[in-house]
């Protein structure tokens, strides 16, 4: 295994339903990547279509902005380039599966051609959009295994958990979130678009909110965590910016295997961050030296239905007071 590799990670205000727009950004990213010798790159979650404006469309316009991976066009011009930069890279998108159903998707483009596609286990955004059913591990010329995690994914401790004991090494983890409503008093509450709309005149006001408690201050209770507790590198990419009425509070950045913040945005502009990861870091961090203490034998409960179970959709936006019953 090199002892060191080069990772970038982006965040960027997509266009709703502006495939051309949105590739033309990510492009500019990928051929500054390249320059810089980033050997993985990662883009934020459906940065190809746009994401908050999909709940508003009928079944028939989610469909065309879907996209078969085979022959996918926006695809193939993302692993033209992840060809000649020798690079990895991320990207999220609407898939057309070829089993019939819509998945919201993040695919991986290899330097040798091969696409790598993870389908959101925790998908909410339609109600024609289907669950994915597996987690996503696979290896890299780079030496190092690559996991991949996709928004909602990342906040239920279970699938972080499952991604490191398949052998990931770095997480890779594409975001559109901050500033959306929760139902917990102390969650991400709005951010008002003015703030957005106003923020060349009064930048100030809107970095202070970023960084606040339905930004920064809402990943830091429980992204570090992901990290430090599973032993792996998270490359957390983000929208910025206003989304169908939500602001998106950016905040791309690269953890390390002890959770540490390695490097991150600051800034409300579309930007990249990037890290020469240090793998040795690794093999001694705590949360893989905690997974091998495990006692599998105790965990079954894990994998038992409680009753209280919901979907994604349900789960998110009932207002309902979660609860949990004493079991003997």
């Amino acid at each position: 295994m090199k002892q060191s590799l080069r990772v970038a990670t982006v965040q960027f205000c997509h266009r709703a339903n502006d495939k051309h727009y949105n590739l033309s950004v990510m492009e500019g990213f990928i051929h500054q990547a390249g320059r810089q010798g980033t050997r993985i790159l990662a883009f934020p979650e459906m940065c190809i279509t746009g994401y908050w404006h999909v709940p508003d469309l009928t079944a028939e316009e989610v469909a065309a902005l879907a996209e078969r991976i085979d022959g996918s066009p926006s695809l193939a011009r993302i692993t033209l380039l992840a060809k000649q930069y020798g690079m990895a890279i991320g990207a999220g998108l609407i898939e057309q599966g070829n089993d019939g159903f819509l998945y919201n998707a993040y695919a991986v483009c290899m330097p040798d051609g091969h696409v790598h596609v993870h389908r959101k286990l925790h998908a909410f955004e339609h109600q024609d959009l289907a669950r994915g059913d597996r987690f996503t591990v696979f290896d890299t010329p780079w030496g190092v295994r690559v996991g991949i995690l996709i928004c909602w994914d990342n906040n239920l401790v279970e699938n972080v958990r499952a991604t490191a004991l398949l052998g990931a090494d770095i997480l890779v983890a594409p975001h559109q979130t901050g500033g959306t409503h929760s139902r917990s008093p102390y969650g991400m509450k709005p951010i008002p678009a003015t703030l957005w709309e106003n923020r060349y005149d009064d930048p100030l006001t809107l970095e202070t909110a970023f960084r606040g408690d339905s930004g920064r201050g809402w990943l830091m209770r429980w992204l570090p965590a992901r990290a430090h507790d599973n032993g792996l590198f998270v490359l957390f990419s983000n929208g910025v910016g206003l989304d169908n009425g939500e602001v998106r509070t950016g905040g791309a950045m690269i953890l390390d295997p002890y959770g540490r913040i390695i490097e991150e945005t600051g800034s409300f502009e579309d930007t990249m961050v990037n890290a020469d990861l240090d793998l040795n870091l690794l093999a001694m961090s705590t949360g893989r030296r905690w997974i091998h203490g495990r006692r599998p034998e105790l965990y079954g409960i894990l994998s038992q239905s409680q009753g209280y179970e919901r979907d994604a959709r349900s789960a998110r936006f009932s207002t309902d007071i979660p609860s949990f019953e004493k079991r003997k």
